[in-house]
């Protein structure tokens, strides 16, 4: 039996036709129209859907269910996407909207959700039950999965893990809040940081790059990774303070949910020496529990963007 996964984002959809054994038999692309109403895109979807099945020669009755991933606070329950920012999207009754086309089971989940459960499915946190992600594809999403299912508290909207407070009134968020774990986590805060730094050092190898299509400087991120390797004092301490934001944000996560692993997904590097390491010590040193308890390790994920896919088709199983 197969299942199909949808991945929804901004500028494009991701389908994939899942198999039993969590493997991807087949896998299109759709570029998305962005001024589109939701329901002129919610029977694209539908159209895009149908054209999958056709084209991968599996039978209509080989298919239990279509589960999807969507950017934002999601009401799995009632099918709804409450809203979705990067969609335009409000009150989108989307299941209900897509059953004018499609007479299958329909579960949609936020997307971070989705790739969480596919890394337990299939990937990184293969066979474990209790897992905390974070992805930083824009900003930084959460995804909890909990005795091996989908944790979104008790109404849409939450393990938004990227929106809880790190800095009392610090760097506005681009939810409106000031001091998110986002605001100083994402890889954009990243960047950010990276560029200040290297404005207030010209001495710093940092500056071994080159001019944007604009003619403006700009530190690429293959050269702060340059430089951290070459131990630069400036790009060292940048990283250091990155570290200390996010492990912050993880040792709370810890503290929390205690997960059997923290996956990173699209972080800034996966670089165990550089980066992995550094990281499992600062959450190892501050956690709670300390050395009574497991601490868990962080580690990448191994899905790349097939996580979400995986993760939402299998969401029909729940």
């Amino acid at each position: 039996m197969y299942r199909v996964g949808i991945d929804l984002g901004k500028s494009d959809i991701r389908i994939g036709i899942i198999d039993e054994q969590y493997k991807i038999v087949y896998h299109d692309v759709l570029m998305m129209e962005s001024e589109k109403t939701y329901q002129d895109t919610i029977k694209e979807i539908a159209e895009f859907i149908q054209d999958a099945i056709h084209k991968s020669g599996i039978g209509v009755d080989d298919l239990t269910g279509i589960g999807v991933g969507c950017p934002g606070a999601i009401d799995g329950e009632n099918g709804c996407v409450v809203l979705s920012r990067q969609l335009n999207w409000r009150n989108v009754p989307f299941v209900k909207e897509l059953h004018k086309y499609i007479n299958y089971p329909i579960a949609i989940s936020n997307d971070a959700n989705c790739v969480a459960l596919g890394e337990v499915k299939a990937g990184a946190a293969k066979n474990l039950q209790n897992v905390v992600l974070l992805t930083f594809k824009i900003g930084v999403g959460g995804g909890i999965i909990s005795n091996g299912k989908i944790f979104e508290g008790g109404h849409a909207g939450g393990a938004e893990l990227g929106h809880t407070l790190l800095v009392r009134d610090g760097i506005t968020c681009e939810c409106g809040r000031r001091g998110c774990l986002e605001a100083y986590a994402s890889v954009e805060a990243l960047k950010r940081q990276v560029q200040e730094a290297a404005g207030r050092h010209p001495e710093s190898l940092l500056w071994e790059s080159h001019k944007d299509a604009s003619g403006e400087m700009k530190i690429s991120r293959e050269a702060f990774w340059r430089a951290v390797e070459r131990e630069d004092t400036v790009a060292t301490e940048v990283l250091q303070t990155y570290i200390s934001y996010l492990g912050d944000g993880i040792v709370d996560f810890v503290n929390i949910f205690q997960p059997d692993r923290v996956l990173l997904s699209e972080c800034p590097t996966e670089d165990e020496a550089l980066f992995l390491e550094p990281l499992n010590t600062y959450v190892k040193t501050y956690c709670f529990v300390e050395d009574k308890s497991m601490v868990p390790g962080i580690t990448g994920t191994l899905l790349g963007n097939r996580a979400g896919i995986i993760g939402a088709a299998a969401l029909t199983e729940e």
